[in-house]
């Protein structure tokens, strides 16, 4: 082979497998001029100046008719320590200014793991299928702002703690489906709570968890508070309006 000939397959060769190493790479966060964006499960996107929130799955216990819940008290008949959640939804297609009038979902388990709307089935044995606790829907204020009372959630195997969230437009038009992470470690809320009774023995922290272990950055909210008082989670989410 002539010499030029072979130092031409030799860049081919260096080129395919830079294509084939940047195709394995896990999705990152994308800066983009466009007044759109384009989320993928369990990766976030930006529009402008904003980080649009990660995309996560709604299921397997999404609420069955969420316009029915409209109330800020969604504790039903569930005990546990007191959690008030406030959601501040932005529009990253409007240089991340304040949502109002956003229909914002949300939906979590009790403190001993169970959802309500479903059970009597392998994922849930407990039967909850004719209740609604811990699921209500709100409709974003002058600052892009909905506060729910609820208690703090449990957890159930292969899964870290967290809240559903699905924000739609005031016309009704799906915005997001995410979810919330919750801090880790010693001093937390997590930590504090402590799993209730069922303690923390075989619990799945946010690094294995099989949805935000990809990566949770933006899902990650602040809680404060104590058992004693009451707990209060933070978080800003932008989604593409």
């Amino acid at each position: 082979m002539e010499r030029k000939n072979f130092l031409k397959s030799l860049m081919i060769g260096a080129v395919s497998t830079s294509v084939l190493v940047d195709a394995c790479k896990k999705d990152s966060t994308t800066t983009t001029t466009s007044s759109t964006s384009t989320t993928t499960s369990g990766s976030s996107s930006s529009s402008g100046t904003c980080s649009v929130i990660e995309t996560e799955t709604e299921g397997p216990f999404p609420t069955k008719a969420p316009a029915s819940y409209v109330r800020s008290d969604i504790t039903g008949d569930r005990t546990g320590y007191k959690l008030t959640v406030k959601i501040t939804i932005n529009n990253s297609n409007n240089s991340c200014n304040a949502l109002s009038g956003a229909l914002v979902d949300i939906w979590h388990c009790d403190s001993a793991g169970n959802y309500s709307e479903y059970g009597g089935s392998g994922m849930q044995a407990t039967n909850y299928t004719t209740v609604h606790f811990l699921r209500g829907r709100q409709t974003t204020d002058s600052n892009g702002l909905v506060t729910f009372t609820s208690i703090f959630p449990g957890w159930y195997s292969g899964r870290a703690t967290h809240i559903h969230v699905h924000v739609y437009n005031s016309s009704g038009t799906s915005l997001k489906v995410t979810q919330i992470a919750f801090p880790e470690g010693s001093g937390t809320a997590l930590a504090a709570v402590a799993g209730y009774t069922k303690g923390m023995t075989g619990y799945t922290y946010n690094a294995s968890d099989n949805v935000f272990s990809d990566g949770y950055t933006l899902e990650l909210a602040t809680v404060t508070g104590n058992t004693t008082d009451g707990f209060v989670l933070s978080i800003s989410m932008s989604v593409p309006a």
